[in-house]
């Protein structure tokens, strides 16, 4: 019950009918955060796509100026000097097989990005209906597959998210945490937005941004202006 009134009473400072300048509306999600945890903020991208054509896909990774606020957990598949190269840039889990027995066989999960050296790919794909719904599936666009694992790694630690559209042509990631504040987030979300507009398919006709909210863990969303970052 007392979660319903702060939402109803978050919900009372947001306009659902105007369109937010992007700074306006991250100062709202922050004010209308009510919970007593340290809420994340999340951006829910809709585009002027179709992603059932391949020649319309948006996909990549961006390095967040400020981070997401999260620790990441990174799992490494890699052989040889570059397992220890992964150990040594700080990969939380590294192995080959081994790791997809552990996968396979005890349901593990407890990661949250998948880097793998391309020689490894071939072990990887054993992996592919488990990682893949899950869309943990190491992907050279996102830049988890590579041989300079040790880059790999702390740019997914000190922030890097990767971005591609669901089956209804929306872009959801986390931009922050509300502690961050406005300018923070809005750099954040900035940032964001640049790599989206930069990444837009050479076949997408139209208006390109359609829409985009932004929201908190329990906070009511706010609509912002999808021509402006």
């Amino acid at each position: 019950m007392f979660r319903v009134k702060n939402y109803k009473d978050s919900k009372k400072l947001i306009d659902s009918a105007k369109l937010y300048d992007p700074a306006e509306g991250l100062d709202l999600v922050i004010k209308a955060a009510k919970a007593k945890f340290d809420e994340t903020v999340e951006a829910h991208i809709r585009l002027g796509v179709d992603s059932r054509h391949a020649d319309q896909q948006v996909r990549g990774a961006v390095v967040l100026p400020h981070g997401t606020g999260k620790t990441v957990r990174v799992l490494v598949f890699a052989k040889a000097a570059k397992a220890d190269e992964a150990r040594e840039g700080g990969a939380d889990y590294v192995g080959a097989e081994d790791l997809v027995a552990k996968i396979t066989g005890e349901n593990w999960f407890d990661f949250d990005v998948v880097v793998a050296t391309p020689d490894m790919m071939g072990v990887v794909g054993r992996l592919g209906k488990i990682l893949g719904p899950k869309g943990l599936m190491p992907n050279p666009k996102a830049g988890t597959v590579t041989m300079d694992v040790k880059k790999a790694i702390a740019d997914l630690k000190a922030g890097k998210i990767e971005y591609r559209l669901d089956k209804t042509n929306i872009i959801h990631c986390v931009i922050g945490k509300v502690s961050f504040g406005v300018d923070k987030l809005s750099e954040n979300y900035a940032t964001l937005y640049d790599a989206i507009a930069k990444a837009k398919p050479a076949a997408a006709k139209g208006q390109y941004f359609k829409s985009i909210t932004v929201v908190s863990t329990m906070g009511p969303a706010v609509r912002l202006n999808p021509a402006k970052n």
